[in-house]
């Protein structure tokens, strides 16, 4: 099958193109740029690719592909919060404008990359894909907005899936170290002891980001009349855990390390246990095998294998200090556009 894989170049993309291209796969990815310096250890994502804004995709762009996988996106509740205009822009609109392109090229099947965090505060209960959607935050709501968009593109030339991802965690040659087991493992490194800020109580779903690539392989090849226009949590019940037992096996895999939690922010609202049962039924043989304590444990060795420092992981691998490094520095604009040709490349 003739993939294009959006964010090739992100935390997710780096590690699903070479699963997609096991499975047999012809991957040509499209990238802005944006994070392609954001780079720990060796990177075997390369691939064919073409390097485009989300937001300046043409249809020329599309044609000839069988499916589209969807990531590219502004994943970070912060920068959401902080910039929630441009989050919409990109992460809705231009989602959404590439679903119409991608129908119109011809493209048949689009898997679009959600997240559990649609449902917002659900409370101890667990929540399948029929719970109400929640969202407390732009990059949430941006999600909730493409489902529904592009829920109304769909028809017998064109199916969409929606894969609703728990929080990624795990170790990516595009590393992020502003999702929560990634940085509270990177904490414990540097600096002794895992800060926990709120009370430690909120539930997060977690997946490690190499069991998402084999959910979207699974996802890719499935009958497209038992999938068509469905969304799948994708994740393993076994990794529903507070923030409490997060900070737990971050310091369990960082030798000589201690969870300090302070409480100084209260209860976090964002709280959700998530039923996974679906997508086990839809890809007959789909379990996720990474536990979030096997994650700190890849995630400790590969930051001291690779010289992780307090520099890179506060600046480089975060998101928002990343952007905003770019925006100083005049390579990116007001509205996160490069300001010449090639800028994202250096």
């Amino acid at each position: 099958m003739r993939v294009l894989l959006t964010g090739h170049r992100g935390y997710l993309g780096s590690v699903m193109a070479p699963y997609l291209i096991a499975a047999g796969h012809d991957v040509v990815g499209l990238d802005s740029g944006l994070f392609a310096g954001c780079i720990l250890g060796p990177d075997s994502s390369e691939v064919p690719s073409i390097d485009a804004d989300i937001r300046d995709v043409r249809q020329s762009h599309l044609v000839g592909f069988d499916a589209v996988i969807h990531l590219a996106a502004l994943s970070n509740d912060p920068l959401g919060s902080l910039a929630p205009d441009i989050t919409y822009d990109i992460n809705h609109h231009a989602s959404v404008r590439l679903a119409h392109l991608a129908k119109d090229a011809g493209v048949q099947r689009f898997l679009y990359a959600s997240t559990c965090s649609v449902y917002g505060s659900a409370g101890e209960d667990l929540v399948n894909e029929s719970a109400p959607l929640r969202p407390l935050t732009p990059y949430a709501e941006s999600k909730v907005r493409v489902e529904e968009d592009v829920t109304a593109l769909a028809d017998s030339g064109f199916s969409p899936v929606f894969l609703r991802n728990a929080t990624a965690f795990g170790f990516s040659p595009c590393l992020r170290a502003d999702i929560v087991l990634n940085n509270l493992v990177g904490v414990a490194m540097l600096t002794g002891t895992v800060r926990v800020l709120s009370d430690g109580t909120p539930w997060r779903p977690l997946v490690h980001a190499r069991d998402i690539a084999t959910a979207f392989c699974a996802a890719l090849v499935a009958p497209v009349n038992a999938v068509h226009c469905r969304a799948y949590n994708v994740g393993t019940e076994a990794n529903n855990v507070t923030v409490a037992q997060i900070a737990e096996a971050a310091a369990a895999a960082v030798p000589d390390s201690t969870v300090a939690v302070t409480g100084e922010t209260g209860s976090d609202p964002r709280s959700y246990r998530v039923d996974f049962s679906a997508i086990r039924t839809a890809f007959e043989g789909y379990t996720p095998q990474w536990t979030v304590a096997d994650g700190a444990v890849e995630l400790y060795e590969n930051y001291v294998r690779w010289g992780l420092t307090e520099e890179l992981f506060t600046t480089r691998f975060t998101r928002l200090a990343h952007l905003q490094t770019l925006r100083t520095s005049g390579r990116l604009d007001e509205s996160l556009r490069f300001l010449r040709v090639g800028a994202g490349h250096g």
